[in-house]
C-alpha cells in the first residue's frame, strides 16, 4: 500500500491504495463518488470519464498512482454548495441530452473539459463537437440532443 495525495473536486485528500487500483475504483469505493460509472473497462465507452489537470481521461484505465499532486475533477464537484448546476449540467437538461443517464456523468465530464479548453473564445465546430465527444457512448442514442446541448453553450 502507498499514499497518494492530490485535489479532489477541490479539496485536498489523501489515500492509502494499491499499486495496481485505477481511479475510477478508488473514487466510487474510497471516497464515495459514484457519478463515473464503468461501463466496458477498457476505455471504449467514456461512461468513467473525468477530468484530471484539465484534460478528460477514462478512470477505469488510469493508474491511481499518476494523479499523485494532481487536480480530480468529477461530476459531483460540478455542482456548487448551494446545489446550482455547472452550466453543462444546465444544458444537458435544458436540451433533454439525458435519457437513461448512465453515460450522462462522463459526457457532461468530457463536454466541460473540451468547453474549459477552448475558453479563450475560439469557436468550436458541430464536426469538432461529433469528434471531441466520440470517445463517449450513449446506448439510448440521445446523441442528436446531446449535441444540441454542447452547441448551446458553444454559441453563448
Amino acid at each position: 500500500m502507498q499514499q497518494v495525495s492530490f485535489v479532489l473536486n477541490g479539496d485536498q485528500v489523501e489515500v492509502w491504495v494499491a499499486g495496481h487500483e485505477m481511479l475510477l475504483d478508488v473514487l466510487r469505493n474510497r471516497f464515495g463518488l459514484t457519478g463515473a460509472k464503468e461501463g466496458c473497462g477498457m476505455g471504449e465507452c467514456g461512461a468513467c470519464t473525468v477530468i484530471v489537470d484539465g484534460l478528460s481521461i477514462d478512470s477505469c484505465l488510469f493508474p491511481v498512482m499518476e494523479v499523485e499532486g494532481r487536480r480530480v475533477e468529477t461530476i459531483e464537484g460540478l455542482t456548487t454548495t448551494t446545489r446550482v448546476m455547472h452550466p453543462v449540467q444546465r444544458a444537458f437538461f435544458e436540451h433533454g441530452a439525458s435519457q437513461c443517464g448512465f453515460c450522462t456523468p462522463g459526457m457532461v465530464m468530457s463536454a466541460k473539459a473540451m468547453l474549459d479548453e477552448r475558453a479563450d473564445g475560439e469557436r468550436i465546430s458541430e464536426k469538432e463537437i461529433k469528434h471531441e465527444m466520440a470517445g463517449n457512448l450513449c446506448r439510448c442514442t440521445g446523441y442528436y440532443q446531446i449535441i444540441e446541448a454542447v452547441k448551446s453553450l458553444v454559441e453563448k
